[in-house]
């Protein structure tokens, strides 16, 4: 049984072995580069009481959570290229799946804060100070983690409820709720519905109304008279919204795939599922935090400041 012995993460179980260096190179500077930002967005936020603000708070939780989420899931997949080491125990997998779900549902409802930050910003800027609030933005993001965690748990335990058979291959780079349930050797017809239903609560609903913020953020924006600030309000607007849409937008069509049974390449889908995941991890802290003229003036002042402290040794 799958469950005593484990399973055995393949990757991209097409590709050839004088592949395998390539392959695992570009995964470990994904997690490099995510480790690297994310890591210093959580650092220049927490040593700099001028970033205790409302959007600086929600990007820290979504940094913690990207740096999680590829701390769990890429250096396991790296070893499979490295060492041959694809094997992972039944507890790991299914621990790999509550975080999946659980860290990728959360993202989601931090981008709902964002849009919902930059909504109330653009469109009622007076009454922002009042609406948005430092004590409001970490209550909603203390609410969004523990009912995202409990999404993950049911999904988990859902999961490992199954039977398995003597299948324990699974052709991905971390265990997913997909990757899972195709190993059962029972009907999940109803089980596949159901997480089908949470998946598009959290999705849909979430996406939905960043459209409609942004949207009339766009509108908003198009009645500004100054050129310039209209250009950099529209610069900024479709930066967020690349970003957004490269988050919801495949991770919605392999939802919808796999409800229809619309087959992909199995490498494909690995493909997919990389860069949905691993490219805004690496995008999100560059396009939400470190263009920001705070952070480089924090930036700036910390560099202009260790220099100092070189010349005075």
């Amino acid at each position: 049984m799958a469950n005593h012995t484990g399973f055995i993460l393949l990757g991209f179980p097409g590709i050839r072995e004088k592949f395998y260096t390539p392959v695992s190179i570009a995964l470990f500077m994904f997690y490099l580069i995510s480790l690297f930002s994310n890591g210093a967005v959580i650092a220049l936020i927490l040593c700099n009481r001028r970033l205790y603000q409302p959007m600086y708070l929600v990007i820290l939780n979504l940094a913690i959570s990207d740096l999680l989420f590829d701390t769990i899931t890429l250096p396991k997949i790296v070893a499979r290229y490295w060492f041959n080491d694809g094997s992972i125990s039944f507890a790991g997998c299914i621990f790999q799946v509550f975080s999946a779900h659980f860290l990728g549902a959360f993202d989601s409802y931090i981008f709902l804060l964002m849009a919902i930050d930059r909504y109330v910003a653009i469109c009622k800027p007076l009454r922002y100070p009042s609406i948005v609030t430092n004590r409001r933005m970490i209550l909603l993001c203390c609410c969004f983690w523990l009912f995202t965690a409990v999404i993950g748990l049911v999904i988990a335990l859902l999961d490992s409820s199954i039977q398995f058979c003597d299948k324990n291959r699974i052709p991905s780079c971390y265990c997913t709720n997909t990757a899972v349930l195709s190993l059962a050797c029972e009907d999940v017809t109803v089980l596949k519905r159901l997480i089908f239903g949470i998946a598009m609560f959290v999705l849909l609903l979430p996406f939905a109304f960043i459209l409609f913020s942004y949207g009339v953020i766009i509108r908003v924006i198009i009645s500004q008279t100054q050129t310039d600030s209209r250009r950099r309000a529209f610069y900024t607007c479709a930066t967020h919204l690349c970003v957004i849409g490269l988050y919801f937008v495949p991770r919605i069509f392999v939802y919808v795939a796999n409800q229809v049974n619309l087959f992909l390449n199995e490498d494909i889908n690995v493909l997919i599922l990389c860069f949905y995941t691993f490219v805004p991890h690496m995008a999100n802290p560059i396009i939400y935090c470190l263009r920001t003229k705070e952070i480089r003036r924090t930036l700036k002042n910390l560099i202009e400041r260790r220099i100092l402290m070189r010349k005075q040794n």
